[in-house]
Order: structure tokens, then C-alpha cells, then sequence
């Protein structure tokens, strides 16, 4: 049974991660040739305090905040 994680940082919309999940479905069951059914896709979203490069919070530096489409 595949179980994969997902760190991503809040503001998807919740048709972008069902879209994801579905997708990445597809690939693991195509690739380790298991049925959706044994896939398991756990998604964690961050928020800009909880998330850090370089040192500083994102949050901290707004130059760091990635832009939503």
C-alpha cells in the first residue's frame, strides 16, 4: 500500500487538491501496479508562520510568500 505525504503551503483551493490527489492516484497505481483503493495520499498545508527558508519565517519576509495563480 502506497502512502505518500505532501507538504504544501496553504491556499490551494480544494478542486486543485482533489485534481492532485487524483493525478498522483493514477501515476502510483500505475506504477506499483496497485488498485486506487490501496493508495493513501496524506496532504499537510502550512501556513507562512510554520514554514521557514533560509532562517526567517515566510511570514517574516513577504518577498518569500509564493503567489497564488
Amino acid at each position: 500500500m502506497p502512502i505518500v505525504v505532501v507538504n504544501i503551503k496553504e491556499g490551494r483551493t480544494v478542486d486543485q487538491k482533489r485534481e492532485m490527489v487524483s493525478r498522483m492516484t493514477d501515476v502510483l497505481c500505475d506504477t506499483m501496479k496497485v488498485k486506487p483503493a490501496a493508495v493513501r495520499i496524506i496532504i499537510n498545508e502550512m501556513k507562512n508562520d510554520d514554514f521557514a527558508i533560509g532562517g526567517t519565517l515566510v511570514c517574516d519576509a513577504p518577498s518569500m510568500q509564493v503567489k497564488q495563480p
